[in-house]
């Protein structure tokens, strides 16, 4: 065990052994954290003799959860077996298998996932008289996500805006969402958090089993967790209080997933006798380019405070290429990698990072015809293909005869001239009976056709195919039973989809080869949580393409940081904001630390963005940088300064609290103006009240509370208000 720690440096070492009480660990990017996590794991077991039964380690993917698990394994052996080491939906799951029937569900659930959520949202608004065009899905979907991120219920949410016309309306939509996902025995994601949190507020006994089980716990990642989370973990710990949460302030990006970062700032107002370690010490990046990183972020105040050091010595200076335009930029990428790839790089050694999805298209347009391999890593997710959702789908209703949901997406796929008259008579038989359309089905098995009864019959023969076959073999049955292999046979596309269920027989037997006491409930749930980063295979020699929010917690020699603009990054919507500016500095400075050996940083003097071009100037975060650690190429031309906007850029650094974001000095606009209190009308979103009103360059930026619509963000030359008496 001593040989192990002496690996370690003194802070590392120190977060190790420190093991009853509560402990922050501050890690900077790159400073050994997965080290610190396992070695801690072992040190627990092997010097201080804590049962792994007594562990429980959380992390945000399962690919992180995996090489920690691997990680552990080669250091304690076969005991890491006995640990729970899993991310925070499946642990949830676990738990909630064992004892959901306690809140009124059936252990056998179902997880929806987001393409489900949105096809149930839709129906609650067709149902409630709601128009798409006023509530769109996603919208509807991602306030319900940020209540269930809050703990807030469908009744609470409606207390809370019962003066807002347009969330009272979500609230009803929100609170059908519900009861139809507990008819039909189906969770969410943000249900799997949420009703953990409430089967152990609800249930002492259940609470007081874990924490028993779990006495030591440790939290990765913390500064990404939400209010949800952050519940569940003091809930756990907060009886032995042995918690040890392994975050970075710096790297919390993901406010738009409902994360909250104050849940690591305000650690020790939860546990006062937390022990904060700070790991500053970086292994992967060289000297010039964490300086960039540490010059870039100590622009924040929303921060606890660290300085990244390495002894890997200054390396290249941060090559910066001022692009023309866009097609410029994608050239000087495409033949810069070519040349390191002479020079003896993998081009899976690189990566190129960027702020938004649609700056990758002339990116790709241009290494396609190089004929330089590249892969986008957010793409059509392998499980996001039609065919293979129609699958999951079968294989769902066979686990829970209740899902309603997957069976209305399957019962007419492939076609059985099941239309959409006789699926309503069927709803409005299951909803009168009270039970799931299935068993409706079952109950009046001649009543609704020939097609829905042979369907019937389908589901009853798969459902008994299970119960005696291996997975593998069921996916296979239902591809064949179903018709649904012959109906590819006319598909244009067939053999391609084809190949892709072929692929999912292989995964199916894949999972049983490597967990072979698994059943088809633990492979659904598998299912149910693989995310996309989780398939990203390192050994493919392509270059790699991918956002910002994407590339947190990977690493590459080489990095390209592209799109680096003004209004593109930080993206416009900042600069509205003092919180969300200071995020998109995290981003950057996350960008920067994926970067070991090199980086390089592109803007451009003009690109087509969303069918318009228009000039840009380099991001602010680029001034941030110092000149001594940049080497420069300018390829603008050299153009009147008239082409650029004459707005100056907002400054963030010394902001009011009582202020939106700094004022600034330029002109007013032309025509009428509005100040907070004003009543206007919009075109489109009829009458408003003003609240804010604040200049933007020769402009002026509203914040209007509309009675129809909730509250929108306008510039005051394209809203085109009007005055109302």
């Amino acid at each position: 065990m001593n040989e192990l720690l002496n690996k370690l440096n003194s802070e590392q070492r120190e977060a190790v052994e420190y093991i009853n009480g509560p402990l922050l660990v501050l890690a900077g990017a790159g400073s050994g954290k997965t080290r610190v996590l396992t070695h801690r794991i072992c040190y627990m077991i092997h010097e201080k003799g804590i049962s792994p039964w007594n562990i429980l380690a959380i992390t945000f993917t399962n690919k992180a959860a995996r090489e920690m698990l691997d990680r552990v394994e080669k250091l304690v052996g076969t005991d890491a077996n006995d640990m729970w080491v899993r991310t925070f939906h499946s642990a949830c799951v676990r738990i909630l298998r064992r004892d959901i029937d306690r809140l009124g569900y059936d252990t056998r659930f179902n997880i929806i996932d987001t393409d489900d959520q949105k096809s149930l949202v839709k129906e609650c608004l067709k149902e409630l008289g709601l128009e798409e065009k006023q509530l769109p899905p996603r919208s509807v979907m991602s306030e319900i996500s940020f209540a269930k991120d809050n703990l807030v219920t469908p009744a609470e949410y409606m207390l809370d805006f019962a003066d807002d016309y347009r969330k009272k309306q979500i609230a009803k939509v929100y609170a059908l969402y519900q009861q139809k996902l507990k008819t039909a025995n189906d969770l969410d994601f943000d249900d799997l958090i949420m009703l953990t949190v409430k089967l152990f507020q609800e249930n002492e006994d259940v609470l007081e089993f874990y924490r028993n089980k779990f006495k030591y716990i440790l939290v990765d990642e913390y500064q990404d967790t939400n209010k949800a989370q952050n519940e569940l973990i003091i809930l756990l710990a907060g009886e032995h209080r042995n918690l040890c949460v392994v975050g970075d302030d710096d790297q919390s990006i993901y406010t738009f997933r409902g994360a909250d970062i104050t849940n690591i700032l305000d650690f020790e107002k939860s546990f006062p006798e937390t022990k904060t370690i700070r790991l500053e010490q970086n292994y992967r990046s060289t000297e010039n380019i964490l300086d960039a990183a540490n010059n870039v972020i100590k622009n924040n105040y929303g921060r606890k405070g660290k300085k990244l050091w390495t002894d890997k010595g200054k390396g290249n200076k941060i090559s910066v290429y001022k692009a023309q335009n866009e097609h410029d930029e994608a050239s000087y990428i495409a033949e810069t990698m070519a040349e390191l790839s002479r020079d003896g790089y993998s081009y899976n050694d690189m990566a190129v990072l960027y702020r938004a999805n649609a700056t990758s298209r002339v990116l790709e347009e241009v290494f396609m015809r190089k004929a330089i391999p590249y892969r986008v890593l957010s793409g059509l997710r392998f499980y996001d293909r039609k065919e293979i959702r129609d699958m999951i789908a079968y294989l769902r209703l066979l686990k829970n005869n209740d899902d309603d949901i997957s069976l209305k997406r399957i019962i007419n796929t492939p076609s059985r001239k099941i239309g959409k008259v006789t699926l309503d008579k069927i709803s409005a038989v299951a909803q009168r009976e009270n039970c799931s359309m299935l068993k409706a089905i079952e109950n009046h098995r001649d009543g609704f056709g020939n097609s829905v009864a042979e369907f019937y019959d389908t589901i009853a023969y798969l459902c008994d195919f299970e119960k005696e076959n291996k997975i593998s073999d069921l996916v296979n049955e239902v591809f064949e039973k179903t018709g649904y292999r012959k109906s590819l046979e006319t598909d244009e596309k067939g053999e391609e989809r084809t190949d892709n269920v072929y692929e999912l027989i292989n995964g199916a037997a894949n999972y049983e080869d490597n967990n072979e006491e698994a059943t088809f409930q633990d492979y659904m749930d598998n299912l149910a949580l693989i995310s996309d980063i989780d398939n990203y295979d390192e050994e493919l020699d392509a270059a790699i393409f991918m956002t910002m929010h994407a590339a947190k917690g990977l690493e590459f020699p080489i990095v390209f940081l592209c799109s680096f603009d003004e209004g593109i990054f930080p993206n416009m919507a900042s600069c509205y904001s003092s919180e969300e500016l200071e995020e998109e500095r995290r981003l950057c400075y996350v960008g920067i630390t994926r970067a070991q050996e090199m980086l390089h940083i592109t803007t451009a003097n003009s690109r087509m963005l969303y069918g318009k071009t228009s000039p840009y100037k380099p991001s602010r975060f680029l001034d941030e940088i110092p000149n001594e650690l940049l080497d420069v190429t300018d390829n603008t031309p050299k153009v009147n300064d008239s082409w650029f906007p004459k707005e100056e850029k907002f400054s963030f650094n010394k902001v009011p609290e009582n202020s939106l974001f700094t004022k600034t000095s330029a002109p007013k606009p032309s025509g009428e103006t509005f100040r907070p209190g004003d009543t206007v009308t919009h075109k489109k979103f009829g009458r408003g009240i003003i609240i804010d009103a604040t200049p933007v360059g020769n402009d002026i930026h509203y914040e209007i509370a509309f009675e129809s619509v909730g509250t929108k963000n306008l510039l005051g030359l394209y809203a085109k208000l009007q005055r109302c008496d």
